[in-house]
């Protein structure tokens, strides 16, 4: 190479070097005036290149070549780095983030979001819709829910999340796609990577990617299009289905999981019949225990994780709730088909037809737009609490014979086993059988140590919601009074205080500071003396009592038992206890 050649491309970059380290380090540009940067070569000088206010010279022996200020500007754009050469010399430094002005970027919900070839945005969304660019972007296109075709120049990145990503043009950054394919046509220019996520990237051999390829797990994006067309016709609108052919992946799927859960229905007939009585009888309850699931499991989680010993529980835990939730929805199916052919006197049926019946239904249900979802939600929360409320039946319908009968349920010559499949612990509720009869002051007295005692405390009247308030109020105050007292301020951490020192109370007396002052008392429905479980149970309670707007609390007063919910879900009531017996 000619040595003069050689000289000016090296000092072409040193003064390049000498200009960008700067500028790049600020995120500014920088104008290079006075004083000048002169660079030369050879030890006598002779070839030098002068930059400063009047030019470029550049000299070489004898020779010289003037670059003077007359000439037009020249700029030089590339991403991230601008040149100009100038009046004032050159100026080199990185392009900043041109800001966007109120209205220029076109976001697009539900339909298309276009930018047509004479038009300048600053960004382009489009959410279950699509995005075609003709004209140019100063930042990004992102689509989700959609595919995006790029003929215009992209000044940042194009993405498409559950769509495709085309590109015939130039893009400063990546262009990625999740869920879809990357198609680059033959004037693409990617400055940055090309990513891929679940699909496949095709490219032309003229096509330019400066920062290289990665592709993830490419080549499972062959269902994208009816995913696509299941978001736009389903998810957009609330449902799960839609009468179109294009998302036949759906409906097969939903008659797939009808199928087998007409299988469920066949295989555990019984333990069916026992769950949908559950939720007949005890609708309320039902939903409670469910809650109580939905929010305690985190808690039970953490404790058997804390343990140790307790982490080879957790993934029998998580199965056993998959099967309760799974099973759940056929007992919700079959108690809906259950009243409709009750409705129409269709006499008695299998259970497997009234899970059918319910089955077609909820898949109506499921084309109404916003109700879709909903259903969906009730009909698991629904089954997921009759499931977990029978469980609690026959666990205490299989404690001996003090137990205290639930109603609708009666002790059976199986209650004592335990669940072998999905359903089997509903068929152990209802293996207890016949209803028990209240008189009118309460609950008949059956339990032994009650018996013991010389007194049921069950019989005894039921303490009403302003009296349990009040006694809940006392123990606040006592509870915040004695966090005060050691130095603790605010109401942080009092609720887990006050849990805590209910709990012990219950256990150790059977009531608390307050309830002694109202002479109030906890005591179980079978009789039974308050355990550490019971007591720590109706602890955990109150939490979903209270996180539901205290509605848990304010059910006191329209419960026939005056049972909050937490009261319900540990088995306990509040009565009112004569002054003549002591409390303690």
């Amino acid at each position: 190479m000619n040595p003069t050649l050689r000289f000016l491309s090296g000092a072409l970059l040193a003064c390049l070097s000498l200009t960008c380290a700067p500028s790049q380090a600020r995120g500014a540009a920088r104008v290079l005036a006075a004083p000048a940067v002169t660079v030369s070569s050879g030890t006598s000088g002779s070839q030098r290149m002068r930059i400063d206010n009047g030019g470029i010279r550049i000299t070489s022996g004898s020779k010289s070549v003037q670059v003077n200020a007359s000439i037009p500007p020249i700029h030089v754009q590339i991403p991230r780095i601008h040149v100009e050469v100038g009046r004032t010399g050159v100026e080199v430094g990185r392009t900043r983030h041109v800001h966007c002005q109120e209205g220029n970027e076109i976001v697009a919900i539900g339909h298309d979001a276009a930018l047509p070839a004479d038009r300048k945005a600053c960004d382009v969304v489009s959410i279950f819709g699509n995005a075609v660019v003709h004209g140019t972007v100063s930042d990004s296109v992102v689509t989700l829910f959609g595919s995006s075709h790029v003929d215009g120049n992209v000044g940042n990145s194009v993405v498409s999340v559950l769509g495709s990503t085309h590109i015939n043009s130039a893009v400063a950054q990546s262009a990625v796609a999740v869920l879809g394919n990357v198609h680059l046509g033959p004037h693409a220019v990617v400055g940055g990577q090309v990513v891929n996520i679940l699909g496949t990237t095709t490219s032309t051999p003229t096509t330019v990617i400066r920062g290289g390829t990665v592709n993830l797990l490419s080549g499972f994006a062959l269902a994208l299009p009816g995913l696509r067309a299941w978001s736009e016709h389903c998810l957009i609108f609330g449902r799960l289905l839609a009468p179109r052919l294009d998302i036949g992946w759906a409906w097969g799927l939903a008659l797939a999981l009808l199928a087998f859960y007409l299988l469920l229905a066949a295989l555990f007939h019984e333990g069916l019949q026992r769950c949908v009585l559950t939720l007949e009888e005890h609708p309320g309850p039902s939903i409670l225990a469910a809650l109580a699931m939905v929010l305690l499991t985190p808690i039970l989680m953490l404790a058997l994780v804390m343990t140790v010993i307790g982490i080879a529980v957790v993934p029998l835990f998580w199965f056993a709730l998959l099967c309760a939730g799974i099973f759940g929805r056929v007992v919700t199916l079959g108690w809906l088909g259950g009243r409709l052919l009750r409705a129409t006197r269709a006499g008695t049926v299998p259970p497997v037809v009234h899970v059918l019946v319910g089955g077609i239904v909820v898949l109506l249900l499921y084309m109404v737009p916003l109700l879709g979802f909903i259903v969906w939600a009730l009909v698991g929360l629904l089954g997921f609490g009759a499931v977990c409320y029978a469980a609690l039946l026959a666990v205490r319908s299989a404690r001996g014979p003090g137990a205290r009968s639930q109603p609708g349920f009666a002790p059976g010559p199986d209650a004592s086993a335990g669940p072998a499949a999905p359903g089997a612990d509903c068929a152990a509720a209802d293996d207890t059988g016949a209803a028990e009869d209240r008189t009118a002051n309460g609950p008949a007295s059956i339990g032994p140590a009650a018996t013991a005692a010389g007194l049921d405390l069950t019989t005894l009247p039921r303490a009403g919601f302003w009296l349990r308030m009040a006694a809940l109020l006392i123990d606040l105050v006592l509870v915040g009074f004695a966090l005060a007292m050691i130095g603790h301020h605010g109401s942080d951490g009092m609720v887990l205080v006050l849990a805590g020192y209910g709990a012990v109370m219950w256990r150790l007396n059977g009531t608390t500071v307050g309830g002694i002052i109202c002479n109030l008392k906890v005591v179980r429905l079978d009789g039974r003396p308050i355990g550490w479980e019971t007591a720590i149970l109706r602890a955990l309670g109150c939490f979903l009592s209270l996180v539901a707007a205290g509605l848990g609390f304010f059910w006191i007063a329209f419960d026939r038992e005056h049972q909050a919910w937490h009261d319900k879900i540990a088995g306990t009531v509040v009565v009112l206890v004569p002054k003549s017996r002591g409390l303690v």
